[in-house]
């Protein structure tokens, strides 16, 4: 199980969670250890270009939302380098991006269900003396 499985589980718990990720997929979107902030997304309301935390063939990926097929609930998850990872269903979207470094991501925030289990909690998601990578 790698470190997005772990975050991923977070966030479909409800929890809105920062970390920062490792690699250059999504530069200059998200550069390598930017701090990110995830929270629990609304699939239905997702659109080209929002990035997401989401399993495609058994992988967690940090990506951007490429395409939407909204008949089908489902949507396209590809890198920022023009690599497609590939389809995965709305079941298996835990979150959005709503924050890199501290700046919110435009339209995010109403992607963000209103009510869940962690409504209303504060703090910043990250386990005590680890940083998620």
């Amino acid at each position: 199980m790698g470190a997005l499985d772990g975050v991923a589980g977070r966030v479909a718990g409800g929890e809105t969670v920062e970390f920062r990720p490792s690699g250059a997929s999504m530069v200059p979107l998200i550069r390598s250890r930017q701090l990110v902030a995830l929270a629990p997304v609304d699939p239905s309301k997702l659109a080209v270009g929002d990035i997401v935390l989401a399993r495609v063939a058994g992988t967690v990926y940090l990506h951007l939302v490429s395409s939407v097929d909204t008949a089908r609930k489902r949507v396209q998850i590809s890198n920022n380098r023009g690599h497609v990872n590939g389809w995965t269903g709305h079941d298996r979207v835990f979150g959005i991006c709503v924050a890199v470094d501290g700046t919110p991501r435009p339209g995010a925030a109403a992607k963000v269900p209103a009510a869940g289990p962690t409504a209303g909690r504060e703090g910043n998601g990250r386990p005590e003396g680890k940083t998620v990578e």
